[in-house]
């Protein structure tokens, strides 16, 4: 019905009266043609997922072969954050009204008030560098002093010069530090008492061999992948699909197989600096399974990924150059390797060279930092998706600490994990610590190098 309406309205001077029965003619073609297409690229697309899945059934020869083809914390780049639509007019003023209004109740006493009004303040206006100043002050008093100095942070992110977030900073700033310390010390402890355990222990040696299938299961689920963990066991032991299952799904489940043995094999035995090189070709096994073309090369292409524009195609080049200048200097080498770590993790996927499997390289970039320091590689759970993407969500913002609390947390939650595993070498663990371990929480590849 609406083929024609639309015909006539375009070209019915030209084609006269023909133009109904030209539409209907065309129209009855297109829907023809249209379902033909569709079964041919479905049945092509179907080919292409078997051509590449060679290793499933195949030896680990021909599995080889594919391979083989294959704290000053840093702000991020202010020409790169994330694009913000602006607030209106009218929300402007109504945040600026409950901005003047939570000043009044705070000075007349009535600090819950206050709160509730400066929320809805920056509700309506996030970038209300007044509004984050004041809330960051009222959490201060509170002695919230962590997420305190991560307001003043996002003032400052917005507003560089201004004098009270400046100062806010400045008294804080060295309180959050005391903390953040604190906590690596912790996270340092464990990690003696771990490697303070036998490399032939049997029981650490169980949990490590169970725990290389975890991290293939969350690593992919984290990206949207529905394979149970029972399945991807079923597909890495035995090099055979999963009848019924997404052959995609599969493939990129041996992408990180082959990739984390890789990791294991090659890099964490060489010596010098991590090049461009290494980081493609973790890359190259990553993605070469389920997109052969694209693995290990740099996009071509504009992307965005919701509010953040990474950098254009032309300039992957520079930043990945300048990436590894980064990993391999002074300055990067001095940090903790759970802040080190975490950094490199944060700046590869904020450049997010590839078209796909940006998030998994990452995370396996993060790990070989992890190991070659000497520390257990860590797994983030699918079940902490949300809490991961808000973390790099607020990275964008201009304030990467709380990611690099997160990837503490994490490490932590993994050692716990390994350490209760051998309850002989679990006695120094508070009891915080083991309430706090997940089974779900554990790694891969190897603690001792």
């Amino acid at each position: 019905m609406s083929s024609p309406a639309l015909c006539r309205s375009t070209s019915g001077r030209l084609l006269g009266g023909w133009a109904p029965l030209l539409c209907v003619v065309l129209g009855s073609f297109v829907a023809f043609l249209v379902p033909l297409v569709g079964v041919n690229l479905r049945f092509y697309g179907a080919l292409r997922g078997i051509a590449q899945l060679p290793c499933l059934w195949g030896s680990s020869r021909q599995a080889a072969a594919v391979q083989s083809t294959s704290l000053t914390v840093p702000l991020t780049d202010l020409g790169l954050l994330p694009f913000k639509s602006k607030p209106s007019k009218e929300m402007e003023l109504e945040a600026k009204a409950a901005l003047q209004l939570a000043v009044e109740m705070k000075k007349l006493g009535k600090r819950e008030k206050a709160h509730k009004l400066l929320l809805h303040a920056l509700s309506l206006n996030p970038d209300c560098v007044d509004a984050l100043t004041e809330l960051g002050t009222i959490l201060e008093e509170e002695k919230d002093v962590v997420q305190a100095d991560h307001l003043y942070t996002k003032a400052l992110a917005i507003s560089p010069c201004n004098e009270r977030a400046l100062v806010s900073r400045d008294r804080t700033l060295p309180l959050v530090e005391e903390i953040d310390q604190r906590y690596f010390s912790i996270i340092d402890s464990k990690v003696q008492q771990l490697m303070s355990i036998p490399k032939g222990n049997s029981a650490l040696r169980r949990v490590m061999e169970e725990i290389y299938y975890h991290h293939i299961y969350h690593t992919v689920a984290i990206e949207g992948n529905t394979l149970t963990l029972s399945e991807i066991r079923h597909i890495i032991e035995t090099r055979y699909a999963v009848p019924g299952k997404s052959l995609q799904e599969q493939n990129e489940a041996i992408g990180v197989d082959a990739a984390m043995k890789f990791i294991n094999t090659t890099l964490l035995s060489q010596t010098g600096a991590i090049a461009i090189g290494d980081i493609l070709e973790i890359h190259r096994r990553v993605l070469g399974y389920v997109d052969p073309v694209e693995g290990g090369r740099l996009r071509t292409n504009q992307v965005f990924v919701g509010h953040h524009i990474p950098p254009h195609p032309h300039d992957l080049q520079r930043h990945m150059e300048e990436l590894v200048q980064w990993l391999n200097s002074e300055e990067a080498l001095q940090l903790h390797p759970v802040e080190y770590a975490a950094l490199a993790h944060y700046k590869l996927v904020y450049v997010h060279p590839f078209v796909d499997g940006n998030g998994r390289t990452s995370r396996l970039l993060m790990n070989l930092v992890l190991m070659q320091a000497h520390y257990p590689p860590i797994t983030i759970r699918k079940e902490q998706r949300a809490e991961y993407y808000a973390a790099l969500d607020t990275a964008n913002e201009g304030d990467v600490r709380p990611f690099i609390r997160f990837i503490a947390k994490c490490t932590e939650m993994t050692l716990d994990t390994l350490l209760i595993s051998t309850t002989e070498h679990a006695v120094g663990l508070p009891a915080a610590s083991q309430d706090n371990s997940c089974p779900e929480c554990k790694q891969t590849i190897s603690i001792h190098n």
